[in-house]
């Protein structure tokens, strides 16, 4: 099993940036892809960001390319989320996911392993 705990959420003004983190726990060396959803109030969960193990594959939804940046470091089981020039649609519960299968993969369906969420809200 693997646990993964995301950290670093918060309140920001827009135009704002804020660093999200999420550390994996127990067999984290089965992990493969590793991803971040976000899910708004009334809204279904959607894709932010995923990386593949190494750290030379990324991808991104086109609402946040240019502005996110994800990346990974192995050696500490982290993965984080770099987001600047947020805006207020950018609000909602942002997740951690991590897939023991894929490589890089957008689909909620791909991956295994989910943390509890970090709320991220930025006022207007």
């Amino acid at each position: 099993q693997v646990q993964l705990v995301e950290s670093g959420g918060g309140l920001v003004q827009a135009g704002g940036s804020l660093r999200l983190s999420c550390a994996a726990s127990g067999r984290t060396f089965s992990m493969n892809a590793m991803g971040w959803f976000r899910q708004a109030p009334g809204k279904e969960r959607e894709f932010v960001a995923t990386i593949n193990w190494n750290g030379v594959t990324t991808y991104y939804a086109d609402s946040v390319k240019g502005r996110f940046t994800i990346s990974r470091d192995n050696a500490k089981n982290t993965v984080d989320l770099q987001m600047n020039s947020l805006k207020p649609e950018d609000t909602a519960v942002y997740y951690c996911a991590g897939s023991s299968q894929y490589t890089s993969t957008r689909s909620i369906g791909q991956y295994d392993y989910w943390g509890q969420g970090t709320q991220v809200t930025v006022s207007s």
